[in-house]
């Protein structure tokens, strides 16, 4: 994630403060006290082969084992992988051959540096090339196969699918459609049940995250699995349940900038209540409202 800069607006700072930690963390510039010392990591089946790992932080992991080994999608932070792997042993896997990274940001890559070193890393893109111009990122952890557009990987049994979901969450973001087992992974081009979090500062586009989630709806199997970036897991109704509100609810804010509100008065006035549990992860109202408010201040109503 992108540390914040002293020279952003206000708006920015706020929306950023609450990656500081996160940065920290998958940098190892940890506080006295270790903020994953009470995490433990779950594995819950979800179809075939594949699992999904949760641990309450970060991001969704989802893993499938079988006899050509062990492939993960995303890979959290670097000091929770020993707790990772153990949970991949529990369910009978071993080390990953592959780990597929959905975008860039540090609770989907930060074990890159810890499973880099027996895995091939796969990415879209501007994966690499964001994670390339981080000093921090050693190179073990960076994606060492590339695409734009979409490759297929052929493992347990299944044909996976990999495809870039443009100008949403961030410009590399990739789903993880596992054709076999009927489960796809969307990364953070879906928060389940929350307001999504959409990187503005590193492509992403609230118009074109919903523009994705439209597509998904749209191609996916209808009796598809859907394992979020953020959130439980889910299914294609809980897809077009995001895509809805997202839609609702930028339509709201861009209402009230045409009718002359100031984005605080916005703020105080509220979505409504109907939105009241969405913004109950990381981000609430306010910096969901702020977030809305500066893609329609870069690209129009």
């Amino acid at each position: 994630m992108k540390a914040v800069d002293s020279r952003t607006t206000p708006s920015r700072r706020l929306l950023h403060a609450g990656l500081l930690a996160v940065s920290a963390a998958t940098s190892g510039a940890f506080a006295a006290e270790d903020p994953f010392s009470g995490v433990e990591v779950a594995a819950v089946h979800v179809s075939g082969a594949v699992h999904m790992l949760t641990t309450g932080v970060g991001g969704n992991i989802a893993v499938t084992v079988g006899d050509d080994g062990v492939l993960i999608v995303d890979d959290q932070f670097l000091p929770l992988a020993e707790r990772i792997q153990n949970a991949i042993d529990e369910i009978g896997g071993g080390r990953p051959g592959f780990v597929l990274n959905t975008h860039y940001h540090g609770d989907h890559v930060g074990g890159n540096r810890h499973f880099g070193e027996a895995a091939v890393i796969v990415a879209h893109s501007n994966v690499r090339t964001r994670l390339a111009a981080d000093e921090k990122v050693v190179p073990v952890a960076l994606p060492v196969v590339t695409f734009d557009e979409a490759l297929s990987i052929h493992f347990n049994g299944d044909d996976i699918a990999v495809f870039h979901l443009p100008a949403g969450h961030t410009d590399g973001d990739s789903a993880v459609w596992f054709k076999s087992s009927n489960v796809l992974h969307l990364g953070d081009q879906l928060f389940s049940g929350r307001f999504p979090y959409i990187d503005l500062e590193a492509g992403g586009t609230v118009q074109g995250y919903i523009a994705n989630l439209e597509s998904v709806i749209k191609s996916a199997p209808a009796d598809v699995k859907v394992i979020p970036g953020h959130g439980p897991l889910t299914n294609i109704d809980g897809v077009r349940q995001a895509a809805a509100v997202i839609r609702a609810t930028r339509d709201t804010v861009a209402r009230a900038i045409a009718e002359g509100m100031k984005v605080d008065a916005i703020i105080e006035a509220g979505l409504g209540d109907e939105y009241a549990e969405w913004g109950s992860g990381f981000i609430n109202e306010e910096n969901w409202i702020r977030i809305l408010a500066m893609d329609i201040a870069q690209r129009g109503h």
